[in-house]
């Protein structure tokens, strides 16, 4: 029972492993775009799509990851290209993803296919407990912790790494340089779209196997305060996924269960230890601004 119950703890995380990871490059080079719900969405139903009509898994995958760097490029062209507000760019985003989407999924509505496949490592899979745990999950679980980790080694360890964190930290340094900061952000973006994508992706590619209208279920917007958890370090988005899949999980086995607790409040859960943690972090400055790009939100003019 236990490690069933910390499987689906794992599986819950993993879009939040993604879009989390997307949103974190796109904010270390300045970028803030808060409209990772509706490039989460249009990945779920490009993958939908795409997986109920062609009966492609892996294909979907692409298509989900694409989806959501071009809802992402979509962003780039007006914060990046017309220098437009940020803050409200990506809420218009989120709004633009979430009609979009109901109306590309509507036909949708209804059906199912079959999920992903798991991955049985020979013989790391027949470990007691753990074999269960980390060595017989699904490919995109596999590819969300293994591009997280690639995140972490490119932000440290390369020269392009360095790049990214300059121009979020100082753009006007960086453009001194040489160094083109609209290319940077631009390609930040379209790589947190596509991280983005692929969250939404696994939600009807694995999670639930159908679509529905809204299916992200906020989940666009509790990775976006992981970033800030996790002080824009990359393997601290891990432990706060593992924290926000827990909680979720914890409201959907206490409605299982009949908590005598209203099912209203359980839902609220995971939102309610969202706002906590952004409080309890906010009172510690020193980790709140822990790895702050200075730049992040601020407009770049290159004239200027």
């Amino acid at each position: 029972m236990l490690e069933q119950l910390l499987l689906t703890v794992l599986m819950t995380s993993v879009p939040l492993i993604f879009a989390a990871t997307g949103e974190l490059v796109a904010e270390r080079s300045g970028v803030l775009n808060l409209g990772v719900e509706g490039m989460m969405l249009m990945g779920a139903v490009g993958a939908f799509a795409t997986a109920f009509g062609t009966g492609n898994l892996w294909l979907a995958i692409i298509v989900g990851g694409l989806a959501g760097a071009l809802t992402g490029g979509v962003f780039a062209l007006f914060a990046l290209g017309f220098a437009t507000n940020q803050v409200a760019t990506g809420l218009a985003l989120t709004i633009f993803g979430t009609g979009l989407s109901g109306l590309v999924g509507a036909p949708l509505v209804g059906h199912a296919i079959d999920g992903l496949p798991q991955i049985t490592i020979p013989v790391l899979s027949n470990l007691p407990f753990v074999g269960a745990l980390l060595f017989s999950l699904d490919p995109m679980a596999y590819l969300a912790v293994a591009l997280l980790a690639g995140v972490a080694w490119f932000l440290k360890r390369t020269r392009g790494g360095l790049v990214l964190r300059a121009v979020g930290d100082n753009h006007d340094s960086a453009h001194a340089l040489g160094y083109s900061v609209l290319r940077v952000r631009l390609l930040a973006v379209l790589f947190g779209g596509m991280m983005a994508g692929l969250g939404g992706a696994y939600l009807p590619l694995m999670l639930t196997p159908h679509w529905a209208e809204g299916m992200t279920a906020g989940r666009g917007w509790i990775a976006l305060a992981l970033v800030v958890f996790a002080s824009w370090l990359p393997w601290r988005v891990l432990v706060g996924a593992l924290i926000f899949g827990g909680i979720t999980i914890m409201q959907l086995a206490g409605q299982a269960r009949g908590w005598t607790v209203p099912s209203q409040f359980l839902s609220m859960l995971p939102y309610l230890a969202t706002i906590a943690v952004l409080v309890v972090i906010s009172r510690n400055r020193e980790f709140s601004l822990a790895n702050f790009p200075s730049c992040l939100g601020r407009v770049f003019h290159a004239g200027k």
